[in-house]
């Protein structure tokens, strides 16, 4: 296995056509073609099935991208880092941010990272905090901005301090009247939450449990935008950050309550622990530590910095 192969599979695994391959890397599709079957005769499997939709990974080609995907773009980053020594910065940023930070963040930091750096590519990646660490430790992103206990997850991480969690309901249910409640009520009521495998749950939960509260959850939502499209229609109360919903509150969608014994979640930056970070990366994580100040001083995020 040479470089430019493991590339061509990753590229072509990641956009699943050929053709968008080819347009990516530049390369012809008869030489894209070429080498992957250079490739897959050297590991003696086929590593893609190929149909009228185009190109679907085999089990041996989830596995070889698995275990490739990370070597890939360190090279890559290598190499950008070798030309931003040599001239204005450089490279390619993958920055994972949870749904509710997601929100607030994207795209204020979006356009400040392009205006600061016209040379760097970012992509952004919203997903929950248990995906975006899987995808840190496997290589394949950069960066994440998440929640969690530090001391478990095992990666390179930096407190950016911690956010507040406030009870959310539906237009007219009277949390905005009310403007305070006791956490005790709010666990008693019809909530609408994330599976258990998430962490917002797990801290619903252990509320819960500790004032020996049975939780009435008949509705689930792994999507942030599902979550609070369901308060919206009276379904539920749920529990988020104020700043994820700042938007529905001030059009009059969604009301908002503080709980009375507070409840936080901490806020890190987390990369990989096994590899340096690239100099690009390195100028996106002072970037970004910069624009989550600039939110919490333009009101948009009440989240205690560290």
């Amino acid at each position: 296995m040479d470089f430019r192969q493991l590339r061509t599979f990753s590229c072509v695994a990641e956009l699943g056509s050929l053709s968008k391959a080819s347009d990516t890397l530049r390369v012809a599709q008869p030489a894209l073609s070429r080498q992957i079957k250079l490739l897959e005769h050297e590991l003696r499997t086929e590593l893609f099935t190929r149909n009228g939709r185009g190109m679907v990974l085999t089990e041996a080609g989830r596995l070889l991208l698995a275990r490739t995907s990370g070597i890939v773009r360190q090279i890559d980053q290598i190499r950008d880092d070798i030309q931003s020594a040599q001239g204005p910065l450089s490279g390619h940023v993958v920055l994972g941010l949870v749904p509710t930070v997601s929100c607030v963040l994207s795209a204020r930091f979006a356009r400040r990272c392009v205006e600061t750096y016209p040379g760097i590519t970012l992509r952004i990646v919203e997903s929950y905090s248990g995906h975006l660490v899987e995808w840190l430790h496997r290589g394949e992103m950069d960066l994440a901005i998440l929640y969690g206990r530090s001391a478990d997850l095992h990666l390179t991480v930096q407190s950016l301090g911690r956010d507040n969690i406030v009870a959310v309901g539906p237009r007219g249910c009277g949390l905005a009247r009310k403007k305070s409640v006791e956490i005790g009520w709010l666990l008693r009521q019809r909530l609408v939450l994330p599976s258990h495998s998430h962490g917002l749950r797990a801290l619903i939960e252990h509320a819960a449990a500790q004032r020996k509260i049975k939780l009435d959850v008949q509705l689930e939502a792994d999507s942030f935008r599902v979550l609070t499209s369901l308060v919206e229609e009276g379904l539920g109360f749920a529990l988020l950050p104020p700043s994820s919903v700042h938007g529905e509150v001030a059009d009059g969608r969604l009301e908002t309550a503080v709980v009375s014994k507070p409840m936080t979640r901490e806020l890190i930056v987390a990369s990989p622990i096994d590899r340096p970070p690239s100099t690009a990366t390195v100028a996106v994580t002072a970037l970004l530590r910069e624009e989550v100040t600039a939110c919490r001083k333009d009101g948009v995020w009440d989240i205690k910095l560290s």
